[in-house]
Parts: structure tokens; C-alpha cells; sequence
């Protein structure tokens, strides 16, 4: 007994089996492009990702013919990104938009001066409205032929031979349009925005049967659709209150589970973080909280291809381990501005206590290291934001094998850090609500227990967080408001 899983991010996507015991196979992948027409635009081809979609998977089913059988299909997708696509053709209309795109940036400040709704560029809400009066209105397309989602729907309706136009409430809720339980659209914020609500996908269970992926061979049944970062943090069996991942990859993400208790708003709170819907399974909604790092692997990105310091990302750890610490360099990773707690878009990365003994080693290692007190900052957020003592961290994502930044991350918060046996949890995630929706499980209790660490990492002994953190506040003090103009943006 088998799940297909199709876990589409921003640069790759892939489709790989899982089987009952929990373990990957048949992994392929295909590279995604994205491109930049202008400073602060993300396109990425929908013809392009559809054809992937059906290459990948193909390519799963007809390796695991002879061993496996096939259940069930789940989804899980980088969120936010926006698709619009014909109706009737299933082809799209027009490039997709990243969820990275920052083409709606004044969209978003003429709502929250004039009408008092707080929409960020980087959510679903302001491109499709932008699609919509670029591409339809501009191009006298009719309204009732089309359809505009995130990228879910999109595949959903690819893998169906364009029969399903369906969301979850893990998507629905960082789009901006929906309702605060997430399990319908707000007709005032799409009127607002004058987004048509019939061409939005159909909001339905996280977990379930929801149609057929017709357009694969034996056309095995479609059972989970979620957004990637909470199908990490059910890939990581964080299903109880209080258990929490970080994912680390070019940005990262912590998410807590909060189990079933419903915020009074869907809005960025004081703490710098959001509540979002974990995943909902038999009309049960369950929620989570998220804090957000706006560069993590980036800055490994920085050091190899701009500054030359490194030949690749994985040399890293090896080049930081050379040293028993930065010799006193610290390094903000604020490249694109910090994101919880402080949300300052115009903080900029800052290299603190350089000396002429400073040399690449200790660079290479103030920059690790930064980001995993950046690490400690969300996860000081979650414990203000949710009042709930985190026992321990998970992580997954390509930089949880640097084994520098996970100690460092043990040190800076003080806690057990609890390595995923996969990089990508996402494919687990979505690899257990699927198997739940076809009883292959019986429960997700049941799916998630076959989930263990790879290995477990303990704060050292004699590491002196306290100066450590003292000394990490006082550098981020002076990173933060470097563009002032950006630095007052409150999105």
C-alpha cells in the first residue's frame, strides 16, 4: 500500500512514493524557472509546471508498478503563488506570479489607508486581482471562463484533466480573501478587491477523496491537498499542542500546533506572527502559528556566488567547523530586510567585530550562526505568541544537514533540535493525509508514528546563551532601520 505524492516548491518539484512504513521512493524531479521581467517581479511558466506535474508522477507510477499499488494522490504546493487558467481549455492564461512578487506593493497600502484591510504583496489576495484586470478585464476575456488559484488548484485540476477547481483551507488562509475559519471566500474582501468569487477554487478538506487524477494511469483518487509549510509540520508528527519545525531552505519557516482553538483574527499579531489553519480533516479545522526568517539559505547562496567565499553550500559546515567559534563576528542575516519578530523591511544584513584576525573561517561561521539566533528570535516569538513552552524543535529543509547550524541553533534557544530523516517533510506530510483519506491509516496518530528522528542534538553545556543573546539583540539593534522608507512598510 502506496501514496503518490506531487510536492511542487519554488525552484523544483517532485513526485515520490511513500509507502505504509513511511519510507520515499521512486523520487523524481524536474527544475522549475522562475523569471525576473523587472525589479521586484516572480514569474514562473503554468504550461511549464503542468507538463512536469504529468512527467514526474508518470515517471513514480511506472517505477513502483511491480512493487507498489497506488492509493491515493497528495498535493502539497509552495503557497501564495497565483494561476489563472481557461475554464474550458484548462491552459493558462497568462504567467503565473510568484509568491515572492512584490508588483502589488501600492495595492497594498491603498487598502490599508483607505479601507483599513491589512494585505501583504506576498499573498494571493492583490495578484489575482491584478490578473484579473490585466489579463481579463484588459483583454476582454469572458469572466465566466475563468479560473484563477493557487498552485493546488492548479494541479488539481492538471492531474483531473481540468474537472476539479478545489483549495484547502491551509491555501485559502495566507490568500488574503478568505473567511476567518478559512472554510469559505469573504465577499467583502473579494468585492473590495474585485476578485469575481466564481473563479476561485472550492474550499474542501485538507484530507479526503476529492476527485480522480484522470490524467494518470489507473487514475488513482486525489486525497490531500496542503500548503508546504504545514505539510512539514504533519511530516514531522507535530500534530499534538506546542510540537514545532523549522523548515530552513532560502527563507525559513516555524510553525507551532495549536491544536483546535479558532483566532479571534487572521492578522499579523504583535509577536510578529500569523495564525494560519494546520490542516482540516472531516470539517475539523486545526491551526497553527507561523513565524518567518526572510533569509536563511540565501545568505549560504551570498557567500558562494557573490562573495566567492565558498565553492558550494554544502562546503559550508566543513569551512565553519575549521573553528571553535567566530572569534567574535556576528552576522545579521538581513539581506532582505528581518521578519518575525520586528518585521523592518529596510534592516539590512550587518557584519559586526571584524578585526585583522578575522578570516574566512570565522565569517563563513558568523554567518551560520546568525542565522540560527535568527532561529531563536521565532522561536521566542512562538512561546510569547502562543504561551506555550516548546519543548524541543524539529527541522527539516537542505540546511538541517549542516550539522554547525544545528548545534548553533540547539545553543542559541537553549533546546533539543530533532534532525528530520528527510530533507523535504513536505512529501511525508502530504504522504499521511492522503493515506489517512484512503484508510490507509487509520488515523494520523497512526501515520505519524512511524516518524523518527535522524539524530537529536543537545545545547552544550558550557555555550553562555545568555551573552550570546545579549550580544545578538544588540547587533540586530543595529542592522534594523538602515532604509528608513522601507523600514516604516507595515504590511
Amino acid at each position: 500500500m502506496s501514496v503518490l505524492v506531487v510536492d511542487i516548491g519554488t525552484s523544483s518539484l517532485r513526485s515520490a512514493v511513500v509507502r505504509h512504513d513511511g519510507s520515499i521512493h521512486f523520487l523524481n524531479r524536474e527544475s522549475l524557472k522562475t523569471v525576473n521581467p523587472a525589479p521586484g517581479l516572480v514569474e514562473f511558466d503554468a504550461q511549464h509546471l503542468a507538463d512536469a506535474v504529468l512527467r514526474v508522477c508518470g515517471k513514480s507510477i511506472q517505477q513502483a508498478a511491480k512493487t507498489d499499488e497506488i492509493l491515493a494522490v497528495g498535493i502539497t504546493n509552495q503557497r501564495a503563488s497565483t494561476v489563472i487558467w481557461g475554464k474550458s481549455s484548462g491552459r493558462p492564461l497568462a504567467t503565473a506570479i510568484g509568491w515572492q512578487d512584490l508588483r502589488t506593493v501600492g495595492e497594498c497600502i491603498v487598502a490599508a489607508t483607505e479601507h483599513g484591510v491589512k494585505l501583504a504583496p506576498n499573498q494571493t489576495a492583490t495578484k489575482a486581482a491584478w490578473l484579473l484586470q490585466n489579463v481579463v478585464r484588459a483583454k476582454g476575456l469572458d469572466i465566466a471562463d475563468v479560473r484563477i488559484g493557487t498552485v493546488d488548484s492548479f494541479v488539481a485540476a492538471v492531474l483531473s484533466e481540468n474537472r476539479l477547481h478545489l483549495t484547502d483551507p491551509s491555501n485559502a488562509c495566507v490568500t488574503g480573501l478568505c473567511s476567518l475559519d478559512a472554510a469559505s471566500w469573504s465577499s467583502r474582501l473579494c468585492d473590495l478587491l474585485r476578485v469575481e468569487i466564481e473563479t476561485l477554487p472550492q474550499i474542501v478538506d485538507s484530507s479526503g477523496v476529492v476527485g480522480e487524477a484522470s490524467a494518470l494511469p489507473g487514475a488513482p483518487p486525489i486525497a490531500a491537498l496542503i500548503g508546504d509549510q504545514q505539510a512539514s509540520l504533519v511530516g514531522q508528527a507535530c500534530i499534538t499542542s506546542g510540537a514545532t519545525k523549522i523548515t530552513f531552505g532560502t527563507g525559513a519557516m516555524l510553525n507551532v500546533f495549536t491544536g483546535d482553538g479558532a483566532p479571534t483574527k487572521i492578522a499579523r499579531s504583535s509577536s510578529g506572527m500569523f495564525p494560519l489553519v494546520a490542516f482540516r480533516q472531516a470539517q475539523k479545522t486545526n491551526w497553527a502559528s507561523e513565524a518567518i526568517m526572510l533569509s536563511a539559505g540565501t545568505n549560504i547562496d551570498w557567500l558562494c556566488h557573490d562573495l566567492g567565499l565558498l565553492e558550494s553550500a554544502e562546503q559550508s559546515s566543513l569551512v565553519a567547523s575549521q573553528v571553535a567559534d567566530s572569534n567574535g563576528v556576528v552576522f545579521v542575516p538581513a539581506l532582505f530586510g528581518l521578519g518575525t519578530p520586528h518585521w523592518d523591511y529596510g534592516a539590512r544584513g550587518t557584519m559586526l567585530g571584524l578585526t585583522r584576525g578575522s578570516n574566512r573561517n570565522h565569517v563563513v561561521r558568523a554567518v551560520i550562526e546568525g542565522i540560527a539566533h535568527r532561529g531563536a528570535d521565532l522561536v521566542d516569538a512562538a512561546e510569547v505568541e502562543t504561551k506555550l513552552s516548546i519543548a524541543s524543535l524539529r527541522v527539516d529543509g537542505g540546511m538541517s544537514r549542516n550539522v554547525v547550524l544545528v548545534q548553533a541553533l540547539a545553543d542559541a534557544t537553549g533546546k533539543q533540535v530533532e534532525v528530520s530523516p528527510v530533507v523535504e517533510a513536505t512529501t511525508l506530510g502530504s504522504a499521511f493525509l492522503a493515506g489517512v483519506g484512503v484508510s490507509m491509516w487509520s488515523s494520523l496518530a497512526e501515520a505519524t508514528n512511524t516518524w523518527k528522528p535522524q539524530e537529536t542534538v543537545s545545547p552544550r553545556e558550557n555555550f553562555d546563551r545568555a551573552t550570546s543573546r545579549a550580544q545578538w539583540h544588540e547587533a540586530v539593534s543595529r542592522a534594523r532601520g538602515w532604509i528608513p522608507s522601507l523600514s516604516s512598510l507595515d504590511f
